[in-house]
């Protein structure tokens, strides 16, 4: 099983990213997919989720407007669209996933966005 996080970088204050999470060995299209985030001291965070099949998605009310969060079956891939990135969307962002029906859950290595000017 692999979840390789991808798209993080060096961005400015109201700039974009699009973070990537490219799947494989599980059956992805049944899996509801996350996307958390870990600030240096902090704890990790929920930022997004979209559920298994054809996904419907969920942020969290303090990314509502400005991050979007889709997924591509076809590609066993997971998407995370972040506009207007502030300093304080600096972490390690992490894909998860997650699935009842096989009880199982994996977890990325992550992939570092900074917001600095």
């Amino acid at each position: 099983v692999q979840l390789v996080e991808s798209g993080g970088g060096l961005v400015q204050p109201g700039g974009s990213l699009r973070l990537s999470c490219a799947t494989s060995g599980f059956t992805f299209s049944s899996y509801a997919m996350s996307w958390y985030r870990q600030a240096p001291g902090k704890e990790r965070e929920y930022v997004a989720g979209i559920t298994s099949g054809a996904g419907r998605p969920d942020v969290a009310d303090s990314e509502k407007g400005r991050f979007t969060i889709s997924r591509d079956n076809a590609k066993n891939t997971v998407y995370l669209q972040m506009n207007s990135l502030k300093p304080e969307d600096t972490a390690v962002y992490y894909c998860h996933a997650v699935s009842d029906l096989f009880d199982a859950d994996y977890w990325g290595k992550g992939t570092l966005v900074t917001v600095s000017s």
